[in-house]
């Protein structure tokens, strides 16, 4: 079965066919983007010293993971692609029980990062989830949950990226360790209500599944 939905799928075998090999183009070119730029951020992260940018980074990571689950996805049945839209939503909370952790350790004695490594840092971050976002765009109405998991991401990441260059250009006026932090936090609920919107859509696929199949819906 292709990743179209029901009401989507009426062009045919070759529409289907079609639909799926772009859609596999494009997550797999937004996985290697996100992979390399990982490398990217990470040891900025480090070198800066910033507790959101680094949080950021292992960001990058969690949408290669989703837009690989997404390719080797593709061609499965909707009721499979809904439980599949659910493991998403837990991936995409990873990078905020991360955030979570590094901000515990430094909540004490917060420290200022590094301006200019993360302003930089984060203007190519805005690039890469930019690109990836329009990538996903032209073809996340033909995913269900799982098209729709990329995009919410790569579009948060792109406001995320644009508060770390905000928090950045405070950190630089106060010389406080407390703008990131705070960012940190807000990451954290980002990615919530991220993984909720997923989940929502992985539950429509579910109940759309045992329609199609005759079931009762719960």
């Amino acid at each position: 079965m292709s990743l179209i939905t029901p009401a989507s799928g009426e062009g045919g075998d070759a529409a289907s066919t079609f639909d799926a090999r772009r859609v596999r183009r494009a997550v797999l070119t937004v996985a290697a983007l996100n992979f390399a730029y990982f490398f990217v951020e990470f040891f900025v992260a480090l070198g800066a010293r910033s507790v959101s940018l680094l949080a950021d980074s292992v960001d990058f990571l969690e949408d290669t993971s989703i837009n690989l689950l997404i390719f080797v996805a593709l061609g499965w049945a909707l009721a499979t692609r809904a439980v599949i839209g659910k493991v998403m939503a837990l991936v995409i909370l990873a990078p905020a029980g991360f955030a979570a952790w590094e901000a515990v350790q430094r909540f004490a004695s917060p420290e200022a990062p590094a301006v200019v490594p993360v302003v930089l840092a984060s203007l190519g971050a805005v690039a890469v989830n930019g690109a990836s976002a329009l990538i996903i765009a032209r073809v996340r109405k033909h995913g269900g949950s799982l098209g729709r998991a990329a995009f919410v991401s790569a579009r948060n990441d792109v406001l995320v990226n644009v508060a770390i260059i905000v928090m950045a250009v405070i950190t630089a006026w106060t010389s406080s360790g407390w703008p990131d932090l705070v960012l940190g936090c807000l990451i954290i609920l980002l990615a919530l209500h991220a993984a909720h919107e997923v989940w929502e859509v992985s539950e429509e696929e579910r109940l759309a599944a045992k329609a199609l199949a005759g079931e009762a819906i719960d």
